[in-house]
């Protein structure tokens, strides 16, 4: 049996549900997930190997207008995602109005490849209002997989791998098969940091945070971290530290919990809060803190 191996990239508006799908797929919690837009930043690969096939999913931010430089950098990830995708795997909150995704959605249909169009969040509708929601879909993307699914309860998901499967090219593997992700240790040690800062804190504050691992020193039976928090204010700066250090006390107890589940070991974890003016408009900055 010939070997498949492609790009399957996930695309589509923010909070449609594209990291939880892609944890799920991926049957590991590598993308950070939480209410808010915007939390997805970066763009993620998560492998997934099986004897005749490499799938390599690509989590991308959701697609927005852009009001600073870090949300242009984030844009330019998702039409990157759109010029080197095998298929493209287009996720979509079934609740939401497809006129609001046209601009997308046309970019999706000028690139001539492979889609597989997901609603998602088919756990909170009516049966009937699924299927009259599926059929505007199937009008939208003629020719191509419409699938409600719910990445939240896994719902469809063994039927949605049969249809990648079957649109993914015949290729040998890309990566070793048992490769999980391209991102190093310090992503996801940043990643858990800033889903904690995202959970606990309101309005512009988690928008205003990057996270940098200074230190990761894996020692033989504990992991020591160092993590500079970046803000852009000093009144940030004290809401993230909070009241006598009790704020930045949850969050660092929190990360740290969650580090250890992660990497199956003991974390001492030490936290710093910055302040870097105006960051997000800063672009040799941004290129630094690994934005491109």
């Amino acid at each position: 049996m010939p070997h498949k191996a492609g790009f399957v990239n996930i695309i589509g508006p923010p909070n449609a549900g594209k990291s939880t799908l892609l944890n799920q797929l991926v049957g590991e919690k590598l993308a950070i997930v939480t209410s808010r837009a915007q939390t997805t930043r970066h763009r993620l690969m998560g492998i997934v190997n099986g004897k005749n096939y490499q799938i390599i999913y690509s989590d991308t931010p959701g697609m927005i207008k852009p009001n600073y430089k870090l949300q242009e950098f984030m844009v330019k990830t998702v039409v990157s995602a759109l010029d080197d995708a095998d298929l493209i795997l287009f996720i979509t909150d079934i609740s939401d109005s497809p006129e609001k995704q046209e601009p997308l959605v046309k970019r999706i249909r000028d690139k001539k490849i492979p889609v597989i169009c997901a609603l998602n969040k088919t756990d909170l509708i009516s049966v009937e209002e699924v299927k009259n929601i599926h059929s505007v879909w199937a009008k939208i993307f003629p020719g191509q997989v419409v699938l409600p699914v719910s990445a939240l309860y896994g719902a469809n998901l063994p039927e949605l791998l049969e249809k990648i499967l079957a649109l993914l090219p015949e290729h040998p593997p890309y990566f070793p098969k048992d490769q999980l992700t391209d991102k190093p240790e310090r992503f996801f040690v940043e990643e858990i940091i800033r889903e904690k800062i995202l959970l606990h804190y309101r309005q512009e504050i988690p928008y205003s945070v990057e996270i940098v691992t200074e230190s990761f020193k894996d020692e033989e039976k504990l992991i020591r971290i160092s993590a500079q928090i970046f803000v852009e204010r000093e009144s940030q700066k004290i809401i993230i530290i909070g009241r006598k250090g009790q704020a930045l006390k949850i969050v660092g107890t929190e990360s740290r919990k969650d580090i250890e589940a992660f990497f199956g070991k003991k974390v001492f974890l030490e936290l710093f809060v910055k302040v870097k003016k105006d960051w997000r408009n800063r672009e040799k900055l941004l290129k630094s803190f690994g934005y491109r």
